[in-house]
């Protein structure tokens, strides 16, 4: 049996009760799981919109080695420069050239052993981006050459776009995991080619909510039609994540386990 890395992906972090959780939770469990590398999806860590350098700094301390974006990477300006000084940070890699940042990268561990990561964005009922599967292919094989172990941060509404991205990506990387839709799902497996997959990792967040979101202007907002404001919800927090166990020569999973914590933070 050949060496192993532990991978462990954070679902959507959202605001301050989702930080709180990955404060709480990830030290321990990283300890406890001998987790090797940590890779959380940060797109709501600000105030359930966006992301702030300070704040990836926040949940770096917390044990978060790499971070993935998604549709509200650019709800706050000062991530602009942060996307492309920062290594660690992967956006959707299928926005427009000239975006700030970039889609994919390769972090080394301190052992000197390598993940690479891909950032990749749905178009169903999102943005009119560049098509998702084209930007994997294009994409991967430069990743391969510097690394079996590739994670992938499907980032997508659309439960049907996100089961097909896994069948596309089958045999082509470690884990292709889904994020966006805050809810985690229960079908976790290794596909036929050694891919681990999940349609939606779920959120780091307060669980007296609606995905993260206060439940009253939700609720209103469905019951009449009328625009509300939306915040980020208090009170006690989930935490959801997902730990793969990829074989280091092959880059292929051995396992996938999901992770729901609940009163978390």
């Amino acid at each position: 049996m050949g060496r192993r890395m532990k991978i462990l992906f954070v679902g959507d972090v959202v605001g301050r009760p989702g930080r709180l959780a990955v404060a709480k939770q990830l030290p321990a469990l990283r300890r406890a799981r001998a987790v090797d590398v940590v890779v959380a999806n940060a797109e709501n860590a600000a105030g359930g919109h966006g992301a702030t350098p300070e704040i990836l700094r926040e949940l770096q301390g917390y044990g978060v080695d790499a971070f993935t974006m998604g549709n509200h990477t650019w709800r706050k300006h000062a991530i602009y420069s942060a996307l492309d000084s920062m290594p660690n940070i992967v956006r959707p890699a299928n926005y427009p050239e000239g975006a700030p940042g970039r889609g994919a990268a390769v972090i080394k561990l301190r052992d000197g052993r390598k993940l690479g990561i891909l950032n990749i964005m749905g178009r169903v009922y999102m943005e009119p981006l560049e098509c998702p599967f084209r930007a994997a292919d294009r994409l991967l094989p430069g990743l391969r050459e510097e690394t079996p172990l590739i994670l992938v941060d499907v980032h997508a509404e659309a439960t049907s776009e996100k089961v097909a991205m896994g069948w596309h990506l089958d045999g082509r990387c470690t884990a292709a995991l889904g994020t966006h839709t805050h809810v985690q799902t229960g079908d976790e497996w290794i596909l036929p080619g050694g891919t681990a997959y999940l349609t939606d990792t779920g959120m780091c967040g307060p669980m007296f909510s609606v995905i993260g979101t206060e439940r009253e202007p939700v609720l209103k907002r469905f019951l009449t039609g009328l625009p509300q404001s939306f915040n980020v919800a208090k009170g006690p927090a989930m935490f959801c994540a997902v730990l793969v166990e990829a074989d280091e020569e092959t880059g292929q999973a051995r396992s996938i386990e999901r992770i729901l914590i609940r009163n978390a933070g």
